[in-house]
């Protein structure tokens, strides 16, 4: 599949209220790279084998939640073209000035149809991972991956109300697929959707709540089903709080954790699932197998998982 256009989430900006604790956390507990931080104590971060300077941002506040998600176009020709697209499909956007976030370039602010803060960017800083890009060998310097050994930003879930009214976005202005989604087996209402811009099973997820503006988590990638249970036995050794897990998702297939950061912000561990291409038929699930679509192993829903959200 040749990723072109919108590539992928690039940036999840989530408020945390003691920062300390946050850092701790998200630096030495899963183990990403402090990259940036801001007098006002906002902390950037990225995992070991990102480029970007950034992928998640902590921001002090009075509330958990998340602040914005921001999507990374190809290129700044590509940026333009999906802005006027969103301004057609009546999703007015706002341009921002390069540096609106720290060693960016410019961007285009926009509003979900579930209430969320969305930017569009092209460009921002890289700082390597680690290795050469010429002769780069197979590991990074001993070191670099700490923690819970986490590889990327993977995607994000999102609550809101509407989530029918983002399909525009995403699969007009963004030109990505819809690999599967969750309806309700008796009305046929979708409760869920997962959209792809890549090889992945999604990029971005979307679940239907009463209240828009809704953070269900953010997921990091691992390499292994091994780094999985080691992820798991640190949650165990610094009594991390877990939601679910360690198990598998039916929905994408992916191996899963999730567990909470001090603030109630829910974080995930994923690897494994599945390759998406384009010609790949969405996937649709309903709530009749609501347990196997959510955690196949067991087969069991879990309540906390369906309603906590931030």
């Amino acid at each position: 599949m040749t990723i072109s256009g919108v590539m992928r989430t690039g940036e999840v900006c989530i408020r945390v209220m003691d920062l300390d604790a946050a850092r701790e956390h998200y630096g030495e507990r899963v183990g990403l790279i402090e990259t940036l931080r801001d007098e006002d104590g906002t902390t950037y971060y990225k995992a070991w084998d990102e480029h970007d300077l950034y992928s998640l941002v902590i921001r002090p506040a009075d509330h958990p939640g998340i602040e914005h998600v921001a999507f990374k176009a190809v290129d700044d020709a590509t940026l333009t073209e999906v802005a006027a697209k969103l301004d057609a499909l009546g999703f007015p956007t706002t341009e921002l000035p390069a540096e609106t976030m720290p060693r960016s370039g410019r961007r285009f602010r926009f509003t979900l149809a579930t209430g969320h803060e969305a930017h569009l960017y092209a460009e921002k800083e890289q700082c390597g991972n680690g290795m050469p890009l010429r002769n780069p060998g197979t590991i990074p310097p001993p070191g670099t991956v700490r923690g819970m050994r986490v590889v990327r930003l993977d995607h994000c879930l999102l609550g809101g109300g509407d989530i029918d009214g983002n399909i525009p976005v995403f699969k007009d202005a963004f030109g990505w697929s819809l690999s599967e989604k969750l309806i309700d087996h008796e009305t046929e209402m979708t409760l869920a959707m997962f959209w792809t811009g890549s090889n992945t099973p999604h990029d971005i997820a979307f679940v239907r709540q009463p209240d828009d503006n809704r953070f269900h988590h953010a997921s990091f990638l691992l390499e292994s089903v091994n780094d999985v249970y080691h992820a798991a036995d640190l949650m165990g050794y610094y009594d991390i709080p877990v939601d679910v897990g360690p198990t598998r998702h039916g929905i994408t297939r992916g191996a899963t954790i999730y567990f909470f950061d001090p603030s109630g912000n829910r974080n995930e561990v994923f690897t494994d699932g599945y390759l998406h291409y384009p010609d790949t038929p969405t996937l649709v699930w309903d709530t009749s197998k609501l347990g196997q679509a959510t955690f196949s192993q067991d087969n069991t829903p879990r309540q906390s998982f369906l309603e906590v959200l931030t």
